[in-house]
């Protein structure tokens, strides 16, 4: 079975330098909309509205969506540094804004793609990194002694419990990476002797 992954940022990060006395302020949060992404973006622009430029770049999975704007600065010097942070990180579903109060001197074309590259990488570093994956949903019945027998095989897997009901059998409703779902329920199989029942529910993206 195949398993979906992806990495995005795991919560907002800031971070700033000082380049020739010109301020350079990173933001950089997780998005799942391309609507959530142009509201932070926003927010950043009021809130930072006496900044000289306020530069961004974005992705989203959905549509293959990659934008970035330059603000201001000359052409290729910016949002494209930004955004190529993005991409090397290996990450989706993020925006990352830089800031800057320019300081009187010319950085050169060379020293603003340095500057906002590394603004750029300092947020995110900042903000870290989360990998999500498709997860399989399931729920596995069994009787009390078997279930005292699977609580050492199942802790063997990264499973996810979503819940445990307790009735006249036991009933565990689990979830795991999908690639690992056959293996679980064939030692389920095995430690019962096929007494305890394996139920896919559905599928799910998480971390």
């Amino acid at each position: 079975m195949s398993e979906i992954t992806f990495s995005t940022l795991a919560r907002e990060g800031h971070a700033e330098l000082i380049e020739k006395r010109s301020r350079f302020i990173g933001h950089a949060r997780p998005v799942k909309t391309e609507k959530e992404a142009l509201d932070f973006i926003a927010r950043i622009r009021h809130e930072y509205a006496d900044a000289t430029h306020n530069v961004y770049a974005y992705m989203l999975k959905d549509n293959n969506i990659a934008r970035y704007s330059d603000a201001g600065e000359p052409q290729g010097t910016a949002g494209i540094p930004v955004l190529e942070v993005i991409k090397k990180l290996g990450v989706t579903d993020c925006v990352v804004v830089v800031t800057r109060y320019f300081g009187g001197i010319l950085l050169g074309a060379g020293g603003l793609v340095r500057a906002y590259g590394a603004s750029a990488k300092a947020a995110c570093d900042e903000a870290g990194t989360v990998e999500f994956a498709e997860f399989v949903e399931f729920t596995v019945e069994a009787s009390y002694s078997d279930f005292n027998k699977l609580q050492p095989v199942l802790a063997r897997f990264e499973l996810k419990t979503d819940g445990t009901d307790y009735a006249e059998n036991v009933i565990l409703r689990l979830a795991v990476r999908t690639p690992a779902f056959d293996e679980v329920r064939a030692a389920v199989v095995e430690t019962t002797a096929g007494r305890a029942s394996v139920t896919e529910t559905g599928r799910r993206v998480d971390f």
